[in-house]
């Protein structure tokens, strides 16, 4: 990969280029571990290749960093998300952020990963984010070109001020028994955001939707799909 894209955020001291690239398999499954050396530190994820796709999903978690970081919320969301749906046409990306609680810093990991996954013949993203993730992908969101639709999930509010200039299609899950992000947080961005968007409130479930898991999947799959997977044939 020479010169890829640039992730770059609103100036200068936000910017980042990927170096170098290197992948690979992960025992024992068709999972690659991905490493993209930047000018600002090294991002890995886990990479899930639907060969000769073009449509793509990157996912976030929450603040606190970590091996969690690629599972996700719900019953390991994100793991069984992109185990699915490399199978109908999606390749996934599960990215480890740089500095785990700083906004800025995970908003260019998140376009160094669209940059990336241009790179290999992307041409629809959609971001998926849990808590603080929740709002990093909509930042990320607003800024990357092939991001398509935006999936956020318990978000705080902190980095969702401009959400009214994302202007692609937003989903909102919030659980509304969510002890440590209330539900108004995402009502709050619904308001504010522009159509498409869509919030769902999960009866009983907590922050980390695990009481709902089997509806949070189900919500999620056909969301992914119709916006990022492939345009129907003629």
């Amino acid at each position: 990969m020479t010169d890829p894209p640039a992730a770059s955020g609103n100036g200068d001291d936000l910017a980042l280029s990927i170096r170098d690239v290197a992948a690979r398999p992960l025992e024992g499954s068709d999972t690659f571990e991905l490493l993209l050396q930047t000018s600002r530190g090294e991002i890995q994820a886990l990479l899930d290749v639907a060969e000769g796709e073009s449509g793509a999903v990157v996912y976030c978690n929450g603040a606190m960093g970590g091996p969690h970081e690629v599972l996700g919320p719900g019953d390991k969301l994100y793991q069984a998300l992109a185990r699915t749906l490399v199978r109908k046409g999606l390749t996934s990306l599960r990215l480890h952020y740089r500095h785990a609680g700083e906004l800025e810093e995970s908003v260019l990991d998140v376009l160094a990963a669209c940059s990336f996954l241009q790179g290999v013949g992307a041409q629809r993203i959609a971001l998926v984010g849990h808590s603080f993730g929740g709002a990093v992908v909509i930042k990320a969101g607003q800024l990357a070109p092939l991001v398509v639709a935006v999936a956020s999930l318990s978000p705080q509010l902190f980095g969702t001020r401009q959400v009214e200039n994302l202007g692609k299609p937003l989903l909102l899950i919030h659980g509304d028994d969510d002890q440590v992000l209330p539900h108004a947080a995402s009502e709050d961005i619904f308001q504010r955001a522009l159509d498409p968007k869509r919030l769902v409130l999960l009866a009983g479930a907590g922050h980390a939707l695990r009481e709902r898991s089997q509806e949070l999947f189900d919500e999620l799959e056909p969301f992914l799909l119709q916006t990022a997977g492939a345009p129907p044939r003629p």
